[in-house]
This record gives structure tokens, C-alpha cells and sequence, in this order.
């Protein structure tokens, strides 16, 4: 069975994630809050994906690791996850120093190097 294609160019479904900002140090009283914005976020919008802004939560410590985890744990009962946008460094390293990873906005994906691919190797170094 064939079917005549339909004129123009094809429909296309873009989701775009929604976006929740974190302003300013967060309470302790404020996360209950946050996680459900999170997953109102995902109801509403469908996606299965908020993007976090961090850029403005100030001096990273416990309290946002905390949060962070809360808000992943919140997007995760709801069928989705967070992604990080504007992390400060600081964050980034006491995420990995704590052993949570979060998908970071922007930042290219790590991947094995291909395979038949050597590193270059100076003059001198000994043979492995």
C-alpha cells in the first residue's frame, strides 16, 4: 500500500525543556516548593526534561547539593530528570566530590576516543 506524500515540508514536534531559575541562597522551607514546580514543569509541558539555571544561587555548599538532589529525585518520580545551565566551577567539582552527576547544558558529551586512533607521542618517551 503506498500514499501520496502531502506538499511542504514535514510537521515537526519541537520540545523544548522548560526552565526553572534558582535565585538567591534556597531555604530549607523553599525545596518542597521547587520539587513540585518540578514536576508541574514536566506535566505541563510534556518534556521530559527542566533545565535548572543555577547561575544565580551564589557560593555553592551542601545546601544546593542538597537541593539538587531533592529536585532530581522529585524530576525522576515523575518520569524525567534535571539538566544544569550557568554552573559556577565550584559546583561542578563538589558535585563530582560528592559522587552526583547531572547532565550540564552545553557541555559536550565525554566519549571514548575512536578505535585505531593513537595519542601523539614524543621523541624519548618509552615504549608501553
Amino acid at each position: 500500500m503506498s500514499y501520496a506524500r502531502p506538499p511542504g515540508l514535514p510537521l515537526v514536534d519541537a520540545m523544548t525543556p522548560a526552565v526553572l531559575v534558582l535565585a538567591g541562597p534556597v531555604t530549607r522551607d523553599e525545596v518542597a516548593g521547587l520539587c513540585d514546580d518540578v514536576r508541574a514543569l514536566l506535566e505541563a509541558t510534556g518534556t521530559q526534561v527542566v533545565v535548572c539555571d543555577v547561575g544565580g544561587l551564589g557560593p555553592p555548599g551542601l545546601g544546593t547539593v542538597d537541593l539538587l538532589a531533592r529536585l532530581e529525585l522529585a524530576a525522576r518520580r515523575a518520569g524525567g530528570r534535571i539538566r544544569l545551565r550557568d554552573p559556577d566551577p565550584a559546583l561542578h567539582a563538589l558535585l563530582d566530590l560528592v559522587g552526583l552527576r547531572f547532565e550540564m547544558e552545553g557541555q559536550p558529551e565525554q566519549r571514548e576516543p575512536a578505535f585505531g586512533v593513537q595519542e601523539a607521542v614524543e621523541p624519548g618517551d618509552p615504549a608501553v
